[in-house]
C-alpha cells in the first residue's frame, strides 16, 4: 500500500484476509497430496503453545499464485495459500503487507467494496487447486456460501506501548476491528474492544465479529485458530442449512403419508426412515469431524484466543442449534417408525382376519 507523507505516522503490518468456503462433504487428504504440491499444516510452535494443542487430522497448505488485487486506484499483490480440511473446508488466505498512516489505514479498512474484492480474488486465486482436487472431494459441491474474516497484525515497534493502543487510540483500533471509517459511539468503541487477550506486556490481540488485530512479533498460531474459527462458522452455517432442509422434507413425509389409509403399505415406509437415518448420520459425522478438527487441551493462551473468537461468532449458538435439529431430526425418524409399526401391525392384523375369514368360508362350503 501507499505510504504516508509523514514517517511518524506510518503503521507497519499485514492484513490477512480470509475467505472460507466448502467443497463437499469430505475430502481424500491423502490423494488430494499426490494431486498437488502441498504440506501438512499444524499450529506453530513456541513455548506457550504445548503439543497437545493441534489439528486432528492435520489439513493440507496449498500455495497458490500471487493475486493482484485493485483497491481503490491502486493494484495491491497478495500472497496466497489455501488450507484444505477432511470435512470439506478450505480456507484461502490473502497476505497484504500494509505501511500507511493510521488513518489512512482505517479508511482502507472501511472501503465498503474491500470485502467483495477480496472474496472475489480469493475464489479466483483457489479455483485451478478446486479443479485438480475435486476427484478427491466426496459429494463435490462447491457452495454460494462464503465466510470472511479480516486480521490485521501489527509489530509492536508501532506503538511506544501497546498498551496506549486500547487507550489513546480506542476509537482507531475499534473502527479496524468493525471496519468502519468514520467515528464510532463510545459504547461501539468499548464493546468492540471487550475481547481482548495479552501474554505479555508487548503483545495484543483484541476479537471482534468482523475482524481481529494482532500486536505481536510471532503470531502463526494465533492466526491458525481465528481463521479456523471462521472456517467453523462456515461449516455450522451448512449444517444447519441442510437439517433444515431434510425436516422440511420430513415433516412434508409425515403428512403425505398420514393421509393414506393403509399409512405403510408393502414398502412405503423404507424410503423416508432410510434418507432420514442416512442424514443424521451424515450431519453428527460432519459436526463432529468440523468441531473437532482443532484440538485444544488445558487454560492455555491458544485455547483462550480461540474462545475469544468462538464467542464473537456464537459458535456455541450454531453448536447448539445443530444439537437440537439432530434431537429433532431423531425425533421424527422415531415417529416415522413408530408410524411403520403400527401400519404393519395394522396390516398383519387385516391379513390374521381375512385368513380367519377364509378359513370359516372353507369351512362353511366344505359342510
Amino acid at each position: 500500500m501507499g505510504n504516508s507523507n509523514s514517517d511518524a505516522t506510518v503503521l507497519a503490518g499485514s492484513l490477512f484476509f480470509n475467505a472460507a468456503f466448502d467443497w463437499g462433504d469430505e475430502i481424500d487428504l491423502a490423494r488430494a497430496a499426490a494431486l498437488a504440491p502441498s504440506q501438512e499444516q499444524d499450529l506453530g510452535r513456541r513455548p506457550r503453545t504445548p503439543a497437545s494443542i493441534s489439528y486432528r487430522p492435520a489439513p493440507l497448505r496449498f500455495p497458490l499464485p500471487e493475486v493482484v488485487v485493485r483497491i481503490g486506484d491502486a493494484d495491491v499483490r497478495a500472497q496466497a495459500e489455501a488450507s484444505v480440511f477432511d470435512f470439506g473446508g478450505v480456507n484461502v488466505r490473502l497476505e497484504i503487507s500494509l505501511r500507511q498512516a493510521a488513518e489512512e489505514l482505517r479508511r482502507f479498512a472501511g472501503d465498503p467494496t474491500l470485502q467483495a474484492t477480496l472474496i472475489a480474488a480469493a475464489r479466483s486465486a483457489v479455483q485451478n487447486l478446486h479443479e485438480r482436487l475435486r476427484p478427491t472431494v466426496k459429494g463435490p459441491a462447491w457452495s454460494e456460501l462464503v465466510e470472511e474474516y479480516f486480521v490485521f497484525r501489527f509489530d509492536p515497534s508501532n506503538w511506544s506501548s501497546v498498551e496506549s493502543v486500547t487507550t489513546a487510540h480506542a476509537d482507531w483500533l475499534a473502527g479496524l476491528l468493525r471496519l468502519e471509517a468514520g467515528p464510532l459511539a463510545a459504547e461501539q468503541v468499548n464493546e468492540a474492544l471487550s475481547r481482548r487477550i495479552s501474554y505479555s506486556p508487548q503483545d495484543l490481540v483484541v476479537v471482534d465479529w468482523a475482524a481481529a488485530v494482532v500486536i505481536d512479533h510471532d503470531c502463526a498460531e494465533t492466526l491458525r485458530a481465528l481463521e479456523f474459527a471462521n472456517l467453523q462458522l462456515l461449516e455450522f452455517r451448512l449444517i444447519d442449512r441442510r437439517l433444515d432442509e431434510a425436516l422440511d422434507k420430513a415433516y412434508g413425509l409425515i403428512h403425505s403419508l398420514a393421509k393414506r389409509r393403509l399409512l405403510f403399505f408393502g414398502r412405503t415406509q423404507d424410503r423416508p426412515l432410510r434418507v432420514l437415518g442416512d442424514i443424521k448420520l451424515e450431519m453428527e459425522a460432519l459436526f463432529d469431524r468440523a468441531a473437532g478438527a482443532l484440538k485444544l487441551v488445558g487454560d492455555q493462551y491458544l485455547a483462550r484466543v480461540y474462545h475469544l473468537a468462538s464467542t464473537r461468532l456464537h459458535l456455541d449458538e450454531w453448536s447448539a442449534g445443530i444439537k437440537s435439529s439432530l434431537e429433532t431430526v431423531q425425533d421424527v425418524y422415531q415417529i416415522l417408525s413408530d408410524q411403520a409399526a403400527a401400519g404393519r401391525f395394522e396390516l398383519l392384523e387385516i391379513v390374521v382376519i381375512v385368513l380367519i375369514a377364509v378359513e370359516i368360508v372353507i369351512s362353511l362350503v366344505g359342510h
